[in-house]
């Protein structure tokens, strides 16, 4: 069997390897942007959750600045503070 290498079958030739070229490069940004997504994803959970921390963190303090007879600006931000995981733990 002889193989006849004309110009058309170069071009198909080139043509079907641009094609899998083209689809190769897509699939991998696509991955790496998959990847990337993933990736933030974990560090904004990470995030929230240091965020929790730190919230609960301060509301105990300024309860425990309450309790020892701080009142106004502390009482206000309590108020907040309340108010505010309130409304998150309820979705409003």
């Amino acid at each position: 069997m002889q193989i006849v290498l004309t110009w058309q079958t170069i071009i198909t030739i080139g043509s079907v390897l641009g094609a899998l070229t083209l689809i190769f490069k897509t699939y991998n940004k696509v991955y790496d942007m998959i990847k990337h997504q993933k990736e933030q994803d974990e560090a904004i959970k990470s995030i929230r959750e240091e965020q929790t921390l730190m919230t609960f963190g301060i509301l105990a303090c300024l309860k425990g600045l309450h309790e020892q007879g701080a009142n106004g600006p502390v009482t206000e931000a309590i108020e907040k503070f309340e108010k505010h995981l309130n409304q998150k733990a309820h979705k409003i």
